[in-house]
């Protein structure tokens, strides 16, 4: 079962992601992909793992390349998030690289040996403004992998003020 989870800035996304993952009975891994750079960073990291707290997962931080990361078959998986992954993947120390096709068959990996897997995402792009080369290169690359991983999903959500509103399939909890 793959389950998209999309929404924007703090609209309870992540809450609605982990109450699905922890609907699996077997064994629970958490992937953090966040970068812990900056205040910020520091504080969001922070927070998630109070949210997970006692909730049985096992966390694996991997800013990049999900596609190396094995887990048993009859697992479930979380991956959070996809624009911290896009980011990570697309901003290397060698300019810009189009992560499109790596990111999207990572994941697609990950959904091929886990059982549940819970992705979460970012709905970005949508707000009208204008932005650098670089941020609008982010949201193109975004996008097409948001469509990628909407077409081998199950169930696609969208988060609006904590609210699940269910695009494609069924809520799974």
């Amino acid at each position: 079962m793959i389950t998209l989870v999309t929404g924007g800035s703090k609209c309870g996304k992540s809450a609605i992601a982990e109450k699905i993952a922890c609907g699996f009975s077997g064994k629970k891994f958490y992937i953090a992909t966040m970068k812990p750079y900056g205040k910020d960073a520091f504080q969001a990291i922070e927070r998630h793992r109070k949210m997970r707290c006692g909730k049985g997962f096992e966390t694996l931080e991997k800013f990049t390349d999900v596609n190396e990361i094995v887990v048993p078959k009859k697992s479930s998986v979380l991956l959070e998030c996809v624009g911290n992954l896009c980011a990570n993947e697309m901003f290397t120390e060698n300019g810009i690289f189009n992560p499109v096709e790596k990111v999207t068959d990572g994941i697609k990996y990950l959904c091929e040996t886990a059982e549940a897997v819970t992705i979460v995402t970012n709905e970005i792009g949508s707000d009208g403004f204008s932005y650098s080369c670089e941020i609008e290169k982010y949201i193109e690359y975004m996008n097409r992998i948001n469509h990628g991983i909407y077409i081998f999903s199950d169930n696609v959500i969208e988060c609006i003020y904590g609210i699940p509103i269910i695009l494609k399939g069924e809520l799974p909890c």
